[in-house]
């Protein structure tokens, strides 16, 4: 289990004031900008696209790990890389040949990851651990913001931190969906170390962004303390 990395959630930004946002994500040392990219079709909703990831890119500095809720994730890999991502996480349900895919990520400068939704069991990894180097547990369904956590997604976090223990190497323990300051210190206790922060923590109403950032990695630490 590696430090934890805090991800902001670019979708649950403020859009008419982003280059505020990311000023202040900057500032504040966030690890990551989380990029969700949606087609419509794999999941029922639009997000995030390569136009406005080269803005992001052109205004920040921060490194970006883009998560592919989309059919085809083939077909996006080049123009992501292009577009500035440092981590491409596709979705094991998406794709027939999830080594292929993982390994065209490779091929194009970037880090491989694959995301689970919350009913796909963790076996879909068994042949592919050594070729990805972040694993994101989808703690709700993906797709919308908002959403309650999954209480069975604690379990399957903890179970997924065994898996890649045991392999000896450095993965990356990701979560996705209400990582809210009050579920992050379980979160980060059951073994995730990369936490995606949105509308329930870095951009909670009432909380500006620098101080969304710090009170979720406060929590999250929080957890890890627990966790020794």
């Amino acid at each position: 289990m590696g430090p934890i990395r805090i991800c902001a959630s670019v979708a649950c930004a403020d859009y008419l004031h982003l280059g505020r946002d990311l000023t202040a994500l900057e500032a504040a040392g966030t690890d990551y900008l989380h990029i969700d990219i949606m087609d419509g079709a794999f999941v029922p909703n639009l997000a995030l696209n390569l136009d406005i990831m080269q803005a992001v890119r052109r205004g920040c500095e921060l490194p970006m790990d883009v998560h592919l809720m989309v059919e085809r994730p083939e077909t996006y890999i080049e123009r992501v890389a292009q577009a500035g991502a440092e981590v491409i996480i596709v979705h094991a349900e998406a794709t027939h040949h999830l080594q292929r895919l993982l390994a065209q990520i490779r091929a194009v400068g970037c880090r491989p990851g694959v995301a689970l939704n919350p009913h796909t069991p963790l076996q879909m990894l068994d042949y592919v651990l050594e070729d990805l180097e972040i694993v994101l547990i989808m703690t709700v369904n993906p797709g919308f913001q908002g959403q309650r956590l999954i209480p069975q997604t604690l379990g399957k976090i903890a179970a997924c931190r065994q898996m890649l223990d045991a392999t000896g190497r450095d993965i990356g323990l990701m979560v996705d969906g209400n990582v809210s300051l009050a579920n992050a210190p379980a979160m980060a206790h059951a073994g995730a170390d990369w936490l995606v922060g949105g509308t329930s923590s870095i951009f909670a109403p009432g909380l500006k962004v620098n101080e969304g950032v710090q009170r979720l990695r406060a929590a999250a630490m929080a957890g890890l303390s627990q966790a020794k």
